[in-house]
């Protein structure tokens, strides 16, 4: 076994530096030494705090049902984060050479046994800003999984991820990372118009910087006012709902045209009082669907495994990653500050909250 240091929860709202071990790689497998990675903020600090579904309820992964009856998970939790970039620094691996630079989704861990077979290990090349990497392994995978659930439901599980969004009119609400993501995969796949709907006018700016229109976050009637397709006809065709708040969520199925759909990528971490399906959502005939990354559309499993996302991100990083690097990633902080940052979202005590902060793995 090798000793790691990683970031973990001792407690609610108390992240902390703690030693944890990984094993030593056997054949097939290889040692990752980390160098980037990013802090997805809605998720991690619903761990922090306590307040996701699985330390207030137990999980049935039988019936894939959440039951009031069972264990929960406890503490401490040693692994957070899903976004990271490493070194390949010893390998047992066939095809995977030591100085390989990977994606892979391991938590904020000075380093990690990877092993190909079991989780992606997506290889960063030498034209990427490496810090960028932080999004190919899963959190631009999410936002392709969107489109790809958009795609599905207009053409069906031979779609490609075009399908849903091209040439028609899509809104995405909630102007963080994933809906900033989102939003630039869709006009890059050929969206007629792109609008995002967001509540901060600081994001709404960097929306804007990214060069996407941009509508405050409740504004469903200007979307209507903007996109009208005919006589009780108005509204986007699709919605990428990014923001894991009820009332982002009520905003986007008011704002979709008759039988339009919501693709739900947001992560709600209480309930929904805002949503009244007895409105639009009855009388318009609307959809709606989660896209998770545990599952890309039924169907397309074959055809999208996650590397297949992770090239579809890739192309995106390509075409604006100096966009994304000049205007998303608005913090950079060593590895010991995690755990103090993590705090700090977690008690709301910052002014300005960083839109993506990435740990920086300093060589030891």
């Amino acid at each position: 076994m090798r000793g790691v240091r990683t970031i973990g929860v001792v407690a609610p709202g108390e992240p902390a530096l703690l030693d944890d071990e990984e094993p030593d790689p056997g054949p097939g497998q290889a040692w990752v030494t980390t160098e980037w990675s990013g802090i997805s903020a809605g998720t991690e600090v619903a761990l922090v705090r306590g307040t996701d579904p699985h330390h207030r309820l137990s999980w049935d992964g039988d019936l894939r049902a959440f039951r009031d009856d069972g264990p929960r998970a406890g503490y401490p939790v040693l692994r957070l984060g899903y976004m990271e970039v490493g070194l390949v620094t010893g390998s047992r691996a066939p095809g995977l050479a030591e100085g390989t630079r990977v994606a892979m989704a391991y938590g904020h861990r000075t380093g990690c046994c990877a092993d190909p077979g079991a989780a992606p290990v997506i290889p960063v090349p030498d034209d990427l800003d490496p810090l960028l990497g932080v999004y190919l392994a899963q959190m631009g995978p999410i936002c392709v999984n969107g489109l790809l659930h958009a795609a599905a439901g207009i053409a069906g599980p031979a779609a490609g991820v075009d399908a849903g969004v091209r040439d028609r009119c899509v809104l995405v609400t909630g102007g963080g990372v994933i809906g900033l993501l989102s939003a630039l995969l869709a006009d890059r796949h050929g969206a007629a118009e792109v609008v995002v709907a967001e509540p901060s006018p600081a994001r709404r700016a960097v929306a804007e910087a990214l060069g996407l229109a941009t509508v405050p976050g409740d504004a469903w009637q200007a979307v209507k006012e903007r996109w009208r397709h005919g006589p009780g006809d108005a509204g986007a065709d699709v919605v990428l709902q990014c923001r894991g708040h009820d009332a982002a969520l009520a905003t986007a199925l008011k704002a979709l045209r008759p039988q339009g759909t919501v693709v739900d990528l947001g992560f709600y971490q209480a309930g929904a009082e805002a949503v009244r399906l007895g409105e639009e959502f009855h009388h318009n005939g609307l959809a709606l669907v989660c896209a998770q990354i545990g599952r890309v559309p039924r169907g397309m499993a074959g055809a999208w495994p996650r590397t297949a996302l992770a090239e579809v991100t890739l192309d995106l990083l390509r075409a604006r990653g100096a966009d994304v690097r000049a205007h998303v990633v608005t913090d950079v902080l060593p590895f010991a500050d995690g755990p103090a940052l993590l705090a700090d979202l977690a008690g709301r005590r910052l002014p300005a909250p960083p839109l993506q902060a990435v740990l920086r793995f300093d060589p030891a």
